[in-house]
């Protein structure tokens, strides 16, 4: 993480539901099972130090919203702009992910909190497919300032502000750093990360970026 000392932690509290883990497709045709979290019965853990790990001042937080679906999500500073589908877990316990065909997809975890709404709302997409780069294929370039907007259904746009961006390898996914719940209104992008290693079951870290619901505007 940065050495700045002015510098925000993302949130260390339990998030009851969202247990363990999702698939993603790299672009390889090899099946890879990415593990964003494990089992919440882990001690709570700080974020790592290093090269890895980026956060930014603490930012200024805006009333959150009542819920309302989200239908896009765009990240101006990746030119991204894709439309958001419904995500739940399976009789595993495991998120599902957007379809891989697809590479300008993503998606939320509808059964916990709408990005805009009290809460920490957890939005998921690939960084590649078989057929190349997918919506969060440059999540890890992120720097602590960048906008996150979010369009919802009541044709309000949630702009979120990134406020830190951790890489974690699977083995030590911070389950209850990432999906622990907040009070006002945040948000967590989360994909793949780290090396590729086809014998040990594709990517090996985890890239998730923490924001903060700064401002609301009309679509």
């Amino acid at each position: 993480m940065s050495s700045r000392t002015a510098r925000e932690r993302p949130p260390r509290r339990l998030f009851a539901r969202l247990t363990v883990a999702a698939g993603l497709v790299p672009a390889a045709t090899a099946a890879l099972v990415l593990v964003l979290g494990s089992p919440l019965a882990e001690p709570l853990a700080e974020p790592r130090t290093g090269a890895a790990a980026r956060s930014g001042p603490a930012s200024t937080a805006a009333a959150a919203l009542p819920a309302a679906r989200p239908v896009r999500i765009g990240i101006p500073g990746l030119r991204v702009s894709a439309p958001l589908v419904d995500l739940t877990l399976d009789s595993t316990g495991k998120l599902g992910v957007p379809d891989p065909a697809e590479r300008n997809l993503a998606g939320w975890y509808r059964d916990g909190v709408t990005p805009g709404s009290p809460g920490n709302a957890i939005v998921v997409a690939h960084v590649d497919t078989p057929t190349g780069p997918a919506a969060f294929a440059g999540l890890d370039t992120l720097r602590p300032g960048a906008t996150v907007e979010v369009r919802r259904a009541d044709r309000r746009v949630a702009v979120f502000r990134v406020y830190a961006i951790e890489e974690y390898e699977k083995s030590d996914f911070p389950s209850t750093l990432v999906y622990g719940p907040t009070k006002d209104a945040q948000l967590r992008l989360l994909t793949c990360g780290g090396a590729y290693d086809r014998s040990a079951g594709g990517y090996q870290a985890n890239v998730v970026a923490f924001a903060r619901l700064a401002s609301v505007r009309a679509q």
